[in-house]
């Protein structure tokens, strides 16, 4: 079993015990950070401590890592588009209406099903083998998963240092204010309704979500809309906040008239440098069927 002994930087004082360990390499998530806490694989100062323990500068971490185990899933033939492919990692064009990875009620049919043919693998948990991050879903578009540990580990921390781009296409009800916005406003779960993220939250996170106006149509505005964070239903929850909601989401939106069975939300482009060569990849996805056709609709 692997130990991390780690001394609390004067920077870090004050804070979380499960966000610091999350911003570790060697952890990498904030999945992982609780469930090493939960497994009580941690000792602070040689004592046991909860998630939420306020850290103190020089404060001695004794950290029991997660070992990586074997997924007992079963590969599933999936019709996927690769859109980037080597040794280390791979970018998925994932289609609307597939869950990443199993959870309650989608026990198959998942992303991670189909990708066990392709060799993900990495992340310590099972059932998410080379998950780096996620859509909703009702989105469709880009996803960049590992291959090995050491893939997974770099890419977690290309995403916490915000090194990798990922942009979408939106379209909204309303006219925009301006060609240009940025929304900085902590998500977390709804106080009144758990299944909901919300801006009025007792869990708050830091949530940064950065658009542009491509075009305004007579009731929609298409947007390009770039990520600083990832948070669940970030982009839907911080565009509703603005009165920008998202056409076809019934969650956080309004009824549309376009003939949307969906939210149009789109990862339409993922670029990062590559987490070994240092070499950049950029990939980009056209807008699906229905989306295209949605759009269409509303221009006319």
């Amino acid at each position: 079993m692997a130990e991390l002994e780690v001394e609390v930087p004067a920077e870090a004082a004050g804070e979380r015990l499960d966000r610091f360990l999350a911003g570790l390499d060697e952890v990498g998530s904030r999945a992982s950070a609780e469930r090493l806490v939960v497994e009580h694989r941690v000792r602070v100062n040689g004592a046991a401590a909860s998630k939420s323990y306020r850290l103190g500068a020089g404060d001695r971490l004794e950290v029991a890592l997660l070992e990586a185990r074997p997924s007992e899933l079963e590969p599933e033939d999936l019709d996927l588009r690769i859109a980037y492919e080597d040794e280390h990692l791979l970018v998925v064009d994932k289609p609307a209406g597939i869950v990443v990875h199993p959870s309650a009620g989608h026990s198959s049919g998942t992303l991670v099903h189909g990708l066990l043919g392709h060799a993900a693998a990495g992340g310590g948990e099972a059932e998410r083998p080379g998950i780096v991050h996620r859509l909703d879903r009702d989105t469709s578009g880009l996803l960049v998963v590992a291959r090995s540990e050491e893939a997974h580990r770099r890419l977690q921390q290309s995403l916490r240092r915000r090194l990798i781009v990922r942009e979408y296409m939106a379209l909204v009800h309303g006219r925009p204010r301006s060609l240009r916005g940025r929304i900085e406003a902590p998500i977390g779960r709804d106080r009144r309704d758990p299944t909901r993220m919300s801006l009025d939250t007792g869990t708050p996170r830091e949530a940064v979500t950065n658009f542009e106006v491509i075009e305004t149509l007579h009731r929609h505005a298409l947007l390009r809309v770039r990520l600083d964070t990832g948070r669940t239903h970030q982009i839907r929850v911080h565009l509703a906040a603005i009165e920008l909601p998202v056409s076809g989401d019934h969650v956080y939106g309004i009824a549309d008239d376009l003939g949307l069975e969906r939210q149009f939300l789109h990862a339409a482009r993922l670029a990062f440098p590559h987490p070994f060569t240092g070499v950049a990849v950029d990939c980009e996805s056209p807008l699906p069927a229905d989306l295209q056709a949605a759009l269409e609709q509303a221009r006319a």
